[in-house]
């Protein structure tokens, strides 16, 4: 039977990427997404276009938590089994001090922190069976954090951690890893930044340059298919930002 991976705001951008490299290489995709649902149909379109039935697509609001036990329990129902999690959801915005709601502190630690943790949990059983694995997408400002984006950094802080812990707790097995990325794909809409900030960062790497979300689907296939004997680890994947900062 093939192996199922489920993917979290898998409908574009590096989730898509991701699920694109899995399944070029065998597996089949749950694409989760929550607003960007034409982009996540053509995406399952096109992937069962290359393999008959090898891609579905699950609508799920992450910052409910009534909806992450039934994104599981779809995903199982559809698929017949689950062999990876990879936890990639993410909001981000700027939380600058002396603005802070505890809206902002709640949606960004409900997506970017409380529902990653809790897919695992609901996920484990499943994942015990196929001695599956889950991947975290954290971030290089989980350890250095980024200015004005505080509640953002924490909530990745707290996300390496529960890597760590999971990888403690569900051993041993289901491994559970994280992928750091570093300056990627640019931040979209009101996180929009300047030509100038772009090249400042990009000054700040050892290579000089910014990586693809190629390499973060390349890594997230290292750790599934082959770092068998890798667990609780963060795989810094950021063009040597994190040794200039």
């Amino acid at each position: 039977m093939q192996k199922v991976a489920l993917i979290t705001g898998a409908a574009r951008r590096i989730g898509a990427v991701i699920a694109r490299i899995l399944h070029e290489n065998g597996m089949n995709v749950v694409i989760h997404f929550h607003h960007s649902e034409n982009e996540a149909r053509l995406l399952c379109e096109s992937l069962n276009n290359i393999r008959k039935d090898s891609a579905l697509a699950i609508i799920a609001d992450l910052q409910d938590k009534n909806q992450w036990k039934p994104l599981i329990n779809q995903t199982i129902e559809l698929s017949g089994r689950l062999d990876l999690l990879v936890n990639n959801a993410s909001d981000f915005f700027a939380t600058p001090m002396g603005s802070i709601t505890d809206e902002d502190w709640n949606l960004l630690l409900d997506v970017n922190l409380k529902a990653p943790f809790f897919l695992s949990e609901y996920a484990a059983p499943h994942l015990q069976k196929t001695k599956g694995s889950i991947i975290n997408i954290v971030d290089i400002h989980a350890e250095r954090p980024m200015k004005s984006y505080s509640i953002y950094s924490i909530s990745k802080a707290g996300l390496l951690m529960a890597t760590k812990t999971l990888a403690r707790e569900l051993g041993p097995d289901i491994r559970v890893n994280a992928v750091s990325p570093g300056p990627i794909l640019w931040p979209e809409g009101e996180n929009v930044i300047s030509d100038s900030d772009k090249q400042h960062i990009l000054d700040a790497t050892a290579l000089k340059r910014h990586g693809s979300p190629e390499a973060i689907a390349k890594a997230v296939l290292y750790l599934v298919r082959d770092a068998n004997y890798i667990t609780g680890m963060n795989l810094l994947v950021d063009g040597g930002r994190s040794v200039m900062i």
